[in-house]
């Protein structure tokens, strides 16, 4: 009786609510229209906890049919797509860090030395051959760090060139001959032991090669100061000031 009342859907055929739950339970689904008709149907054709029962199960298995679920809450959002932060360069350019300005180089205070051991003493290298002389200061300060002999720094002095003239034999001008030019290199060490100081001299000149001149002195302030470029106008400003 229930049954032949129930109105008749779709192309005259009538669903039976039993149908009806078993399709929603395997997953099937029916179009909008077709559940909004279905919810219509009074509590004798559907009954209205069975269709509450179904729907849940159906949407539990099809997450993607819930308004507000899973396929709204994962939406990609704009700034996550591929071509986010195209044409963006500043983050790739490294922070600028102001520079600091120089400052001025201060000379060290000078190891005068004790009874047992040298202060800070200096070896210098003078000749004409650059190669000859570079050479010979590697020797050096290779030779004081294999005998445990601290060397504090190891540096260049300003060339110098020497200008040769010879004058005619009659007459009075000059005219230039040769231009000879000056390497210096200096091998700075320190705690030099007094008794073993004689048998590293003694090493040093027994390997001096030949147009090389070697000098042990002390280390003073006029050293520190030959290897600071000089500036002649400043110091006759200051010259002037200090009068």
């Amino acid at each position: 009786m229930e049954r032949a009342a129930a109105p008749a859907l779709g192309r005259g055929r009538v669903f039976p609510a039993a149908s009806a739950a078993s399709a929603l339970g395997r997953g099937r689904l029916f179009p909008a229209a077709f559940a909004a008709q279905v919810l219509c149907l009074g509590k004798a054709a559907f009954p209205k906890q069975a269709f509450t029962v179904s729907r849940s199960t159906a949407f539990r298995e099809n997450p993607i049919c819930a308004v507000g679920g899973t396929l709204l809450s994962c939406s990609r959002h704009y700034r996550s797509q591929p071509t986010h932060g195209i044409g963006r360069f500043r983050h790739l350019i490294p922070a600028q860090v102001a520079k600091k300005p120089r400052e001025r180089l201060q000379m060290k205070a000078i190891n005068p030395g004790t009874d047992y051991e040298y202060g800070d003493l200096n070896v210098e290298m003078t000749a004409y051959d650059m190669c000859l002389v570079e050479r010979y200061a590697r020797y050096v300060h290779k030779l004081c760090n294999n005998l445990s002999i601290r060397v504090i720094r190891s540096y260049a002095l300003p060339t110098k060139t020497t200008e040769v003239m010879l004058v005619e034999e009659m007459g009075t001008k000059m005219h230039m001959d040769a231009v000879l030019t000056t390497h210096r290199r200096v091998v700075q060490i320190t705690s030099l032991s007094v008794t073993f100081a004689p048998i590293l001299l003694e090493i040093l000149h027994s390997n001096q090669p030949e147009g090389v001149h070697l000098l042990v002195k002390e280390y003073t302030e006029a050293d520190f100061k030959v290897r600071l470029k000089s500036r002649p106008e400043l110091e006759e400003l200051v010259a002037q000031l200090s009068s």
